[in-house]
């Protein structure tokens, strides 16, 4: 089967590897109301709201299913019949065997880690991925001399420690933003260029204490990595746009991270690198706005969060551990467990404002099948006044006073429900109360972690 769909795709798009077949330079995609064939999913939180699941769903749908930004700090779990697959570097939508996957040139790429990633899902069921998986030219690579110097300054900052992942990623990105990034296009060329290049990066971090970088031995893995990686890249702007063009494509975007951790919305500087709201799509795929449909955000029935920085309602009782434990809460990259506490609406309306989103998918709502009661929480107060909206500021947020709207919970198994007239009268009232305050349709429920454990709503 992927083979058809390769050949499908070159017909679509009209383009072969960088290295041979002619470019087509793509006429304008027209600006009609009709033509919106993106759409989008985003985290409203802190992360790990279970947007891979959503991609997942998406994805069955979809012609091709897109990384915009981040890196392999990235982690989406897909269950399906059973089986279990972790993502971090690749497309969650790549699991659908008629999709096309194509890591945009926003995106910060390992290279060992995303091959290590194909060979891991393929030992789990999943075949032909090399098949389907694209990779722009313009994306900067990650080093693993980037990764050293990831944690040798989050080991620097003792207790200030902001709570990376450690994979490189902030490091990469500062090499792209100074400009003396290499990306995979440089890779692709001159070796001789590559490696004077490389060497010149190497320079700029030997102020650093304690950092070993073997350079020959890392131009050596690289040479031969170059050769592997080769037939996936592509000038991925055109491409993409022959898909815009062909008028029945439906392109997924999945974001990586999520709004709260957003380099400039965010809670810096507890945030990511990248731009993982709204504005990172465009960016980090070359595609104009106004093809851009549906923005879905999914929202977990419940707060986590990694790593350090304010957390207004944080629990750190017999609840929390209850999240903890009933969530599953540790992560797929880091294995750390995550901080839990009640839901923040005056984030997720915070977040809506910048997104924009025209539905939301909410996860975990089988929380409330054990749980006693949940609260909400619906407004901050500072000082005695009320905020109205998500503060900049750390210090601030960890002043903030949190106003809770306290609900009852429902307390029978809605793991095995699938519509919406069947969810139990208060776990419909708990989606009512997200739904009114956001003043955005909510679209799917998720009540287990298989990808047939959701809800749609007509």
């Amino acid at each position: 089967m992927a083979r058809n769909v390769r050949t499908s795709i070159r017909k679509v798009t009209g383009l072969d590897s960088m290295n041979g077949g002619e470019t087509v330079v793509p006429s304008k995609v027209p600006r009609t109301e009709e033509r919106r064939p993106v759409t989008v999913v985003l985290g409203t939180q802190w992360g790990d709201e279970g947007k891979g699941k959503v991609v997942d769903m998406l994805a069955t749908k979809a012609d091709v299913c897109c990384r915009c930004q981040g890196g392999n700090n990235a982690a989406h779990s897909v269950h399906v019949d059973g089986a279990e697959y972790a993502f971090h570097l690749l497309p969650s939508g790549i699991v659908n065997p008629d999709c096309v996957a194509v890591i945009g040139n926003g995106v910060v790429v390992h290279l060992p880690q995303m091959f290590h990633e194909l060979e891991t899902n393929e030992k789990n069921g999943l075949c032909d991925m090399k098949d389907r998986l694209v990779i722009s030219d313009r994306c900067h690579i990650v080093f693993d001399f980037h990764q050293q110097v990831d944690g040798l300054r989050e080991s620097g900052r003792g207790q200030k420690s902001i709570g990376t992942t450690k994979k490189g990623i902030g490091p990469a990105y500062s090499s792209k933003a100074t400009r003396n990034g290499l990306r995979i296009c440089d890779l692709m060329g001159d070796f001789a260029h590559f490696s004077e290049k490389f060497r010149n990066l190497v320079d700029q971090y030997r102020t650093i204490p304690d950092l070993e970088v073997g350079v020959a031995a890392e131009l050596a893995k690289y040479k031969e990595l170059r050769e592997r990686v080769r037939p996936l890249v592509r000038e991925t702007v055109s491409y993409l746009h022959k898909f815009l063009e062909a008028g029945d494509k439906m392109i997924l975007v999945e974001g990586a991270q999520s709004t709260i951790l957003d380099i400039d919305f965010g809670l810096y500087p507890y945030v990511t690198s990248s731009n993982c709201s709204i504005g990172g799509v465009c960016t980090g795929l070359g595609i104009p706005p106004h093809v851009i449909g549906d923005v879905v955000g999914v929202v977990k029935a419940y707060l986590t969060r990694v790593g350090a920085g304010g957390f207004p309602t944080e629990l750190d009782d017999e609840m929390g551990k209850l999240l903890l434990d009933r969530g599953h809460e540790y992560g797929v990259t880091t294995g750390r467990p995550r901080r839990c506490g009640w839901l923040d609406l005056i984030m997720l309306s915070y977040s809506n404002m910048i997104n924009g989103f025209t539905g939301l998918a909410v996860t975990k709502l089988d929380i409330g099948d054990i749980a006693q009661l949940v609260k909400v929480g619906v407004a901050y107060h500072l000082d005695g006044e009320k905020v109205e909206t998500f503060p900049a500021s750390d210090d601030d947020l960890k002043r903030l006073e949190v106003e809770y709207l306290t609900l009852p919970c429902w307390k029978t198994n809605t793991e095995d429900v699938r519509k919406w007239e069947d969810l139990p009268k208060n776990a419909q009232r708990y989606i009512e109360v997200i739904r009114d305050k956001l003043r955005v349709p909510v679209r799917w429920i998720g009540v287990g972690k298989d990808r047939n454990s959701m809800i749609e709503i007509p």
